[in-house]
């Protein structure tokens, strides 16, 4: 007989997020930089070619010009920014599950699933938009050598300085676009794969170490290939010069496909694959090891 699951709890959703967002950022944000570094990299004047040829070749210059450190820049905003956020988000899940459910045993469906999934993702971009601005702008003014912003704070003052509280939240909509169906994806995915992982018999939270690491991976690959398109396009928009873009993203998939094909909605597709995976592993693992200890310790909450 499998134990009585333990009633959804958004609180201890909150902190247990919290601590996987914080191994996510650990184990993923090498592949993060190169990835922003690949998606703005300028376009070659004609004779010259790519400053970066692919995913190995951004590595092997970041590591060459800037050492390990290179490979972790801008990670202080993310681990102040994803802490807070992963708590958010599987809050977001914890709830959108509890408010499905008619009674605390309720097994909820994977439509139902995706729905809270997607609910976390506009929970998410409220936290999320901001800090993706910052984070996109600090990357490349690392890259292309000018600096404009100290850090993150000064990047904040100056944004509003120049235009407000719209300033900090450019490119909201398109982050919105990302996150909630990529999101929905998110949680159903792993949810699917822990519950076709669990032997018969067995509780979902009694998977061992490799099997949460192979879920939680392709959950984060599932999420991503329904996330990159949209991706690209804010990575664009929110590093864009003011005005560039009048008509918001609907000019920004113009030029793209103009310029590039449609092929370039998948940009980065390699760095993020590579990262998606054991950062994604690592954020669930966290996840499932806190929840752990916090139903340990408390287990009324």
């Amino acid at each position: 007989m499998a134990k009585q699951p333990q009633p959804i709890s958004p609180l201890k959703n909150f902190f247990a997020g919290g601590f996987g967002g914080v191994c996510l950022v650990f184990a993923g944000h090498p592949l993060d930089t190169i990835k922003v570094r690949l998606q703005t990299q300028p376009k070659p004047k004609p004779g010259e070619s790519l400053l970066y040829a692919g995913t190995l070749d951004c590595f092997k210059k970041t590591l060459a010009k800037e050492g390990m450190r290179g490979l972790y820049k801008g990670m202080a905003a993310p681990i102040i920014g994803v802490t807070p956020m992963f708590a958010v988000c599987f809050f977001g899940f914890g709830l959108g599950k509890k408010l499905q459910q008619k009674s605390p045993e309720d097994v909820l469906t994977y439509p139902q699933l995706f729905a809270a999934g997607m609910l976390s993702g506009v929970f998410t971009t409220a936290i999320m938009a901001p800090g993706e601005r910052i984070k996109c702008l600090l990357q490349i003014q690392a890259a292309s050598g000018e600096v404009k912003y100290a850090g993150p704070m000064d990047c904040v003052k100056q944004l509003y300085r120049e235009s407000g509280i719209r300033g900090i939240y450019k490119g909201t909509a398109l982050t919105l676009m990302r996150d909630v169906p990529a999101s929905g994806m998110y949680f159903m995915t792993y949810e699917w794969l822990k519950n076709s992982l669990t032997p018969a018999g067995k509780s979902p939270s009694e998977l061992s170490v490799p099997s949460v690491l192979f879920a939680g991976g392709m959950a984060g690959i599932f999420n991503w290939a329904v996330a990159i398109p949209p991706d690209v396009l804010k990575s664009r928009f929110q590093t864009a010069p003011e005005g560039k873009y009048p008509n918001g993203f609907r000019d920004v998939l113009r030029e793209l496909i103009r310029e590039e094909g449609v092929t370039s909605l998948y940009k980065g597709f390699n760095a993020v694959m590579l990262r998606a995976f054991p950062a994604n592993a690592a954020c669930f693992l966290g996840f499932e090891v806190a929840m752990k200890a916090l139903n340990w310790l408390a287990p009324n909450l």
